[in-house]
């Protein structure tokens, strides 16, 4: 029997993509017929009608297996489960809007058959907006900078996983992994593939704001403490030259106690000044706490609501697992 390769897709509101995505993964395997394949699509509640179009898809197709989650956990938390469920040799994270290309797939094989146990597919451009790819450049710029893990440039977590790395670390996994990061740490024999990220045609991405801030935070405060090096750092310099200055405005007061007023804008400008820094590192020390809470919570990554195409034993054991 031929090794087996798993196909993981997570799916939030991806009607117009889902099937297109299906069938252009399908014709990039039929290139490597000596291997076994299983999808598993994750959705994280739908409100359109791509929960259906999984069950149809489902139904012709007994490879394809689908998790569908009682509520919007998120893109991580909900990649991360169904990881759980690999019963591959190898996976294959692709994302169901097309903007990962699954022409690339035949790649990640050819070098997984070579030997390498993670394939990257690194960004060599996008044609995303200038602002937005201005600031992931800073972002990742950033963490490379301040990471105790060399980060892997471009890399959003497209690419092919041998078991043999995966397995290990999910024993670890909880709502605050960063897969990329782990991938960097842990992943050894990495080949990388470059591609240009294609622009999305149907649908509208799930990702704002606050998503790409918070998956952010997860990667600056899972591999590095510069932050909070910083703040302690300027917390002693800044507290030792508060000290200065009182010291040498009161030395001035007593020499020149008539020509220098007590006054109330020092006063107010001193107070302003230092409460903006001390909440910013409030905020700071408040991000690590968070993921220390995240981290130490007893609680499911995800409650899943519907399991199809998957065998009642294998449910169970996994979920016993989890």
């Amino acid at each position: 029997m031929g090794k087996k390769v798993s196909i993981i897709s997570g799916t939030y509101n991806e009607q117009e993509n889902i099937m297109p995505q299906y069938e252009r993964v399908c014709a990039a395997i039929a290139q490597f017929p000596q291997y076994q394949y299983e999808f598993i699509y994750i959705d994280n509640c739908s409100e359109d009608k791509t929960p259906e179009i999984l069950r149809s898809i489902a139904a012709s197709d007994k490879r394809v297996k689908v998790i569908l989650n009682s509520n919007n956990y998120g893109p991580n938390r909900s990649g991360l489960f169904a990881h759980m469920f690999v019963t591959g040799d190898c996976m294959i994270i692709i994302a169901s809007d097309l903007e990962d290309p699954p022409e690339l797939i035949p790649s990640f094989l050819e070098k997984w058959a070579q030997g390498h146990k993670v394939v990257a597919a690194v960004k060599r451009g996008s044609k995303e907006f200038f602002i937005k790819r201005l600031f992931r450049s800073l972002y990742y710029k950033i963490l490379s900078k301040i990471s105790n893990v060399k980060q892997i440039k471009g890399f959003t977590g497209f690419g092919l996983y041998d078991m043999s790395i995966v397995k290990p670390l999910r024993d670890y996994y909880d709502a605050t992994t960063y897969i990329r990061g782990l991938i960097s740490e842990y992943g050894y024999d990495i080949a990388y593939i470059e591609f240009d990220k294609p622009v999305r045609t149907s649908g509208k991405s799930s990702y704002n704001f606050f998503s790409y801030f918070d998956y952010a935070m997860i990667g600056i405060t899972s591999y590095s403490k510069v932050p909070l090096r910083i703040a302690t750092l300027a917390g002693l310099f800044l507290s030792g030259f508060c000290f200065l200055v009182a010291v040498i405005y009161f030395i001035l007061k007593l020499v020149f106690w008539s020509h220098i007023p007590f006054g109330i804008a020092p006063l107010i400008i001193g107070f302003f000044f230092f409460s903006s820094v001390q909440l910013l590192f409030i905020g700071i020390i408040g991000e690590y706490i968070a993921a220390t809470l995240a981290k130490v919570s007893p609680k499911p990554l995800v409650l899943a609501k519907e399991f199809i195409n998957f065998e009642d034993d294998e449910i169970k054991i996994k979920e016993n697992d989890i």
